[in-house]
């Protein structure tokens, strides 16, 4: 078989192959979770596998060991090895782009990478320099101050990730990093910058801007708002921009019209996706607010869980299990809908990021060769801290009429560590109240209430039958935490391999941008004539003119 050939065998339509149409016939036959625990009561003990810290526990996913087998079959089929291998090795595995998407090697020690690579050394260098010169209190604003405040200015990938990990992380934070607060303000409203601006003080505050392309409309209003704001206090628009922005991007050549000084640049690489990038240069607030040994641990758990991917067998391996659960939850179950309940406040940011990096990366509807799809593609995500979530949208999950899959995280050990505190034991006994809780949602969904007979009550009557899965970090550290988006990562691959999709572009989100570009010159002096608009557009901005008018 031709290179060619073999690639237009990798992305074949999913419902083309046989083992496709083998999972059909055995999700027909598929039992329920109290059936598969009776005719196997040790599924506990067998349907799990650890790597890098963290425990997956798949065994309450609606599916028996044959079907499991099968799932192989199709992976084995889709060449997911061979494609692993492709990912890794740096070939095109964005052919739309033809592109490479090389994110695994910024996590990869730099004796490990080959010669032409050798540049992420060099930039994650020039990131701990910076850093370093900011925390070290060297880095000045234009009146002389030391930084007090850095604000991120980005969106998407350039925000989620940063924001999600400086949050899950603050009692990681190093005692050089500590008199620093870092912000970020992403929404294009300027809703976020109006609050920052009344509270910042304009010598001591430093603003990154991080976007790929640096033409970002979000990322770039905002910093335009920033930069006014800083000129009344600073009318020397070289010094204001040497003493408090830094540039975060793809294109020197846009960093420079937009007057970011050369050594305030950092670089990542157009094989770099926004929502694969927190690894990259784009992770510089991550350093700043915690310090770069943090970030430095990231990367090691990350690149810890990518060998454990790289090597483990399939039915050994945590994000190819999670991947194939999937699967079979969407294409073979019919579950359109997917809930990530994370039992940790520290995590409470990490569902949006899980949007952005699923739904972004495998919300298409063409495969790899631009064939329209006949089968279902990546889940809706959604998800909220376990302890709030049970008292908002549980209720669906337990008794609703949509099937729902889970992830349940959470960490076997906090509060247990260290110095020793006055409210330690109350602290233990809180974390171990809120395990239980974790451990007893998954058990009713699985299961249900069988003592509470439907046509006895059925008001208290609890079907069971969800499927979900749990993830059990030993601690949630800086290492379990990369090593954890790192399988997320890896699932969303494995699950675009099988699709036959492309999960590194994202052409979806570009031609509303284009519109509203279109739009906004439009709605200062509307006229029927003056742009082609549906009757709904139209009527919707004269009512926002004359809302404005009244005020």
């Amino acid at each position: 078989m031709t290179p060619e050939a073999e690639r237009k065998d990798w992305y074949q339509k999913l419902s083309q192959r046989q083992e496709y149409r083998a999972l059909l016939l055995a999700a027909q036959q598929n039992k329920n979770l109290t059936e598969l625990f009776t005719l196997n009561p040790d599924r506990g003990l067998k349907m799990c596998c650890q790597a890098a810290g963290l425990t997956l526990d798949y065994s309450k996913q609606c599916i028996d060991a044959e079907a499991l087998e099968q799932l192989f079959q199709l992976a084995n089929s889709c060449a997911l090895k061979e494609q692993i291998r492709a990912l890794v090795s740096g070939d095109v595995v964005n052919l739309s782009e033809n592109r490479a998407a090389c994110h695994t090697a910024l996590r990869t020690p730099d004796a490990l990478l080959p010669h032409n690579l050798k540049d992420i050394t060099s930039e994650l260098e020039a990131m701990e320099q910076l850093v370093q010169k900011v925390q070290d209190g060297v880095w000045r604003g234009f009146s002389g101050k030391k930084i007090t405040d850095v604000v991120n200015l980005g969106v998407g990938g350039s925000d989620l990730g940063p924001l999600m990990m400086t949050y899950a992380l603050t009692e990681y934070c190093q005692p050089q990093a500590q008199h620093l607060k870092v912000h970020f303000a992403s929404t294009l409203d300027g809703s976020q910058l109006f609050q920052l601006m009344d509270h910042l003080n304009p010598e001591t505050s430093l603003f990154i801007i991080s976007s790929k392309s640096f033409t970002t409309v979000d990322t770039l209003s905002n910093a335009n708002t920033v930069r006014e704001w800083l000129s009344q206090y600073c009318p020397n628009q070289t010094l204001m921009l040497r003493c408090h922005f830094v540039g975060v991007s793809s294109s020197t050549e846009r960093m420079n019209q937009w007057g970011i000084p050369e050594e305030n640049q950092l670089q990542f690489w157009h094989w770099v996706g926004g929502r694969f990038s927190l690894w990259s240069a784009i992770g510089l607030p991550i350093a700043m607010g915690l310090g770069m040994p943090v970030f430095r641990r990231l990367l090691a758990g990350a690149f810890q869980m990518d060998q454990h991917f790289i090597q483990a067998p399939f039915s050994e391996n945590l994000p190819v299990l999670m991947a194939l659960m999937g699967i079979w939850n969407v294409n073979f179950c019919g579950i359109r809908a997917h809930a990530i309940l994370p039992y940790d406040g520290r995590l409470k940011y990490f569902p949006a990021y899980l949007e952005q990096l699923e739904m972004e990366s495998n919300g298409k509807s063409v495969t790899q060769l631009g064939e329209t799809i006949d089968y279902p593609t990546c889940p809706v995500l959604w998800g909220e801290v376990g302890a709030n979530a049970q008292h908002a949208f549980y209720q669906l999950l337990h008794q609703g009429t949509q099937a729902v899959a889970c992830d349940f995280i959470v960490a076997a050990s906090r509060y247990d560590d260290g110095e020793q505190s006055p409210h330690q034991e109350a602290l233990c006994n809180q974390h171990d109240l809120n395990i239980a809780n974790c451990l007893a949602q998954s058990r009713v969904l699985a299961f249900g209430n069988p003592s509470k007979a439907e046509k006895e009550n059925p008001f208290r009557h609890y079907p069971g039958n969800q499927p979900s899965s749990t993830l059990v970090l030993d601690h949630l550290d800086p290492e379990t935490l990369g090593a954890l988006i790192a399988a997320y990562e890896h699932k969303v691959f494995c699950q675009a391999v099988i699709w036959g999709i492309n999960p590194f572009d994202q052409w979806g989100v570009e031609l509303g941008k284009q519109v509203a570009l279109q739009l906004q010159p439009a709605l200062a002096e509307l006229e029927e004539n003056q742009v082609e608009l549906d009757s709904s557009t139209l009527s919707l901005a004269r009512l926002i003119q004359q809302q404005r008018v009244k005020t």
